[in-house]
């Protein structure tokens, strides 16, 4: 009798077949992806909760910042399990955080600092030219008629 032919040894190949799979393998080595996958399911599993809760689902999937917080977690934890899946490795950091975080930091500059609001509006309009207003009209009793 065949291996394959039994209950056990279907399981057995069945067992060999998976454990040889690439992505199985994959999951098997790489703790990151693991922790990816753990993460995704439980910020899903808190959203699914806190939605459920009370009633009334669409009013807390568009108004409670902690169920879009949950639920973008899942999805960045799940992206990344993706890539990492498909042997992409995202770097953590980068030049595109360092931009961002020059922006924001230029951007907080500009609100708090007058003198830097003002150098970077000369720099792009030209320096503001003081002039003074005189009217046209003869004041006398606001008429515009002597």
């Amino acid at each position: 009798m065949a291996r394959g032919s039994t209950r056990a040894g279907k399981a057995a190949d069945a067992y060999q077949a998976a454990r040889s799979h690439p992505y199985v393998q994959r999951l098997i080595e790489d703790e990151e992806l693991r922790d990816n996958l753990r993460d995704a399911y439980e910020a899903a599993r808190h959203a699914y909760g806190r939605v459920t809760k009370n009633g009334k689902p669409a009013k807390r999937l568009m108004d409670d910042k902690k169920v879009q917080r949950d639920l973008r977690t899942a999805a960045d934890s799940l992206r990344e399990a993706s890539e990492q899946l498909r042997g992409r490795r995202r770097r953590k950091g980068g030049f595109g955080k360092l931009i961002l975080l020059g922006i924001v930091g230029a951007g907080i500059a500009l609100v708090v600092s007058e003198s830097a609001r003002k150098t970077v509006m000369d720099t792009l309009f030209g320096a503001e030219e003081e002039f003074e207003y005189t009217s046209t009209t003869s004041g006398g009793n606001g008429s515009g008629t002597t």
